[in-house]
């Protein structure tokens, strides 16, 4: 197996295309052909951290946070950054980034943080824009059926829980092809019409290659005629921030009691209590400032993320609870998932899970 067998499982569960602008995730150090030994998976890439997986005998490193954040103009080892990647290369251990594509996807951070504190009925808070393409093409009514399911195959027509969604309208298509067409149907110098079937589907922007490379194989047609769209909606299945309800009304007391002791953390600094019951509550693992207004636009009671400033919590005027729980704290559980996805995928790889505690932050 090789470890780019990985990244394509990685990339299938959030795609690289769909991480934030200002982010680096993907193949951050090492050959994506290179055999692959042993996978060690952990928040943060630190040089103990590379170390650990010297010591298992792994070489990728699956990694939430990227450690190569800005650009690097020399690799000296004058810096924690510098001297992880020197020790990588040395190791030849490839490191890979997954961060806001998995904070994106819609299982993924914030997803696991709903899970584990009980949420139901949940959502994106802010669902991503111009991530989705459609799809127009014309083909003979004979050959339609199979272009349609050669593109389902490879993930066209999928809306939410949803698959091999399309849509078709019958029509009479022309063509005259020249002296050096090869024509499936007709005479060359000669205007043909052909009773064909106008197949429309939509697909996640990521997969345009796939698509339209799938289209141009089973297309019996020596020129296919199609169309891509870039489509304005939003996303309803990919963004930043979920949005849900605890089963039964708590306590602002109690909710926060109870984040508190699931997320692990040592204290919760919140904005001032406000609601009699929490009901309707917001997720962002990481640092969500940003989705304040969204939370409050959804009418959520409290929002649980991390990295608030000072002047952020004025922000919650008596209109939501605003909690924050530590940035590492609230990401803490990604890497046990991601073991857990990769093991499922690898069932008869080992997948080590970092033991090693990346928190740079501590309580007194």
């Amino acid at each position: 197996m090789l470890i780019k067998d990985v990244i394509f499982q990685l990339e299938q569960l959030a795609p690289s295309f769909y991480a934030e602008d200002f982010d680096n995730t993907g193949l951050l150090v090492g050959n994506k052909n290179n055999a692959l030994n042993g996978i060690l998976v952990t928040l943060d890439t630190l040089e103990n951290v590379v170390d650990e997986a010297i010591d298992n005998k792994c070489n990728l490193i699956v990694s939430f946070h990227p450690i190569i954040f800005k650009g690097l103009k020399k690799i000296n080892g004058s810096n924690y950054v510098e001297r992880t990647i020197l020790k990588a290369i040395k190791n030849d251990i490839a490191i890979y980034a997954i961060h806001t594509a998995l904070d994106n996807a819609i299982i993924g951070v914030n997803d696991i943080i709903c899970k584990k504190i009980g949420l139901i009925n949940t959502k994106i808070l802010i669902p991503k824009s111009n991530t989705l393409k459609k799809l127009i093409t014309y083909a003979p009514i004979n050959a339609a059926e199979l272009i349609k399911n050669k593109l389902f195959e490879v993930g066209a027509g999928k809306l939410g829980n949803y698959d091999e969604c399309s849509f078709s309208s019958k029509g009479m298509g022309t063509f005259k092809g020249n002296n050096q067409s090869t024509p499936y149907v007709g005479i060359k110098n000669k205007q043909h019409q052909e009773n064909e079937l106008m197949i429309s589907l939509t697909f996640e922007s990521h997969l345009e290659h796939l698509i339209i490379e799938t289209l141009l194989k089973n297309h019996p047609y020596e020129e296919v005629a199609y169309e891509v769209l870039i489509l304005s909606n939003k996303n309803p299945y990919c963004g930043m921030g979920m949005i849900g309800e605890f089963k039964e009304a708590l306590k602002p007391e109690e909710a926060l009691s109870h984040v508190k002791k699931i997320m692990n953390t040592n204290t919760i600094k919140h904005s001032k209590i406000c609601k009699d019951y929490i009901k309707k509550v917001v997720v962002l693992g990481g640092s969500g400032s940003f989705a304040i207004s969204a939370a409050k636009n959804k009418g959520a009671d409290l929002f649980i993320t991390s990295d608030l400033k000072y002047h952020d919590f004025f922000q919650a005027e008596n209109s939501i609870i605003l909690a924050d729980i530590g940035h590492y704290e609230s990401e803490q559980y990604t890497k046990l998932f991601l073991t857990e996805y990769l093991s499922k995928k690898f069932p008869s790889f080992a997948i080590v899970l970092s033991t090693t505690n990346t928190n740079p932050v501590k309580y007194f």
